[in-house]
């Protein structure tokens, strides 16, 4: 059996995102290891020696002085998020930051001036690698659908969204024109990150709908508040290309020119019935060919936590200079420039269009 890399990384921020990171530390110890975590006060550094079983530090010069990792993941409020960056590039050290990787347009563009040309800045955007995604992905790339010309997505919100719609698309740091709207209906809104609320009455959320013209292709926006988690809005991708159609998991194409077929991604997921392999994701087929594997086999984790590693372990092959770069700077820098314009778009009430930014150059 080949053996995988120990990836060590040291986490800025001790929030509910870093805890993702810890959590696959302590989920899965052959693979992830945390050197350090950087925390504000003692109090509170304690309190995660405590829970984690890891060392606190007050200041990232204090973590990096204990034990090099391969990379720092910043997991700290937007605001922060592009200072403790520059911190780290100006020592060399390669980052994994959360998103996005600066709150706003100018942001963004400060810091690509600042460490764009590093080379040492990745983002943990972890969309296209969630097992599902990553299966669709495949049969995009393959061609299975022709010439990909548009994709509607009701799913999650903004830069992330973004990042599926352009991934699946092929869409690089080209202008886009983004039209977008917003529309308040009655929706109840039973369960949010604090748990099942005993409330079924409707209250008013907002729903934004966009479109994104990326000049022959086209993304559709749909995204209604807190639909991470209200279990009465459903998620939806298609992706729609030359030669047929992905609904889901179903994709409808043509095989020659008067043979429409029809065809499924299947998940092998054991755990189920009277299956007793253990909960686990194991694969993803299509048609007989296996499309995506798991890379953690049993983890038994969920979709999102799969993903989150798969990011967490490319960075650390990245870093280790074993493997390619998983999501750059300048991508994360595209995303959010066109979920900004997204918003803008509405604020003003007509079409917003972006320009080529400094990352795209």
């Amino acid at each position: 059996m080949t053996s995988v890399a120990q990836t060590r990384f040291g986490i800025i921020g001790s929030g509910w995102r870093g805890e993702f990171f810890l959590r696959l530390a302590r989920l899965l110890p052959e693979r992830f290891r945390v050197t350090g975590v950087v925390t504000r006060t003692e109090s509170r550094g304690a309190a995660v020696t405590a829970d984690w079983g890891v060392p606190s530090f007050r200041t990232t010069g204090e973590l990096l002085a204990h034990e090099r990792p391969d990379f720092v993941i910043v997991s700290v409020p937007w605001p922060v998020t592009p200072e403790a960056t520059r911190e780290l590039v100006a020592v060399g050290v390669p980052v994994l930051a959360e998103t996005p990787p600066a709150p706003d347009l100018a942001g963004l563009r400060s810091l690509w001036a600042d460490v764009g040309g590093s080379g040492l800045v990745q983002v943990a955007e972890q969309y296209l690698l969630m097992p599902g995604h990553a299966a669709r992905l495949a049969l995009v790339r393959a061609g299975v659908l022709g010439e990909p010309t548009s994709v509607q997505i009701s799913s999650t919100h903004l830069y992330h969204a973004v990042s599926l719609i352009r991934g699946l698309l092929g869409v690089g740091h080209e202008s886009a024109e983004v039209s977008a709207r917003a529309f308040v209906t009655p929706l109840a809104n039973p369960l949010s990150p604090a748990g099942w609320s005993g409330d079924d009455t409707p209250q008013q959320l907002s729903t934004t709908l966009a479109t994104i013209d990326f000049g022959g292709r086209m993304g559709l926006y749909d995204f209604t508040d807190n639909q991470w988690w209200n279990p009465l809005r459903t998620r939806r991708l298609v992706v729609r290309g030359s030669r047929g159609e992905l609904v889901d998991d179903r994709l409808v194409r043509l095989v020659d020119p008067s043979t429409p077929v029809e065809s499924f991604l299947t998940r092998r997921q054991t755990g189920l019935d009277l299956n007793l392999e253990g909960l686990d994701l194991k694969h993803i087929s299509f048609d007989g060919d296996v499309v995506y594997r798991n890379p953690f086999v049993g983890s038994g984790m969920s979709d999102d936590d799969i993903a989150v590693a798969d990011i967490v372990a490319r960075a650390g092959a990245w870093a280790r200079e074993e493997g390619p770069a998983p999501y750059p700077l300048a991508e994360a820098c595209q995303d959010h420039l066109i979920s900004l314009a997204i918003e803008e778009s509405i604020r003003a009430g007509q079409p917003v269009v972006t320009a080529t930014e400094a990352w795209g150059r």
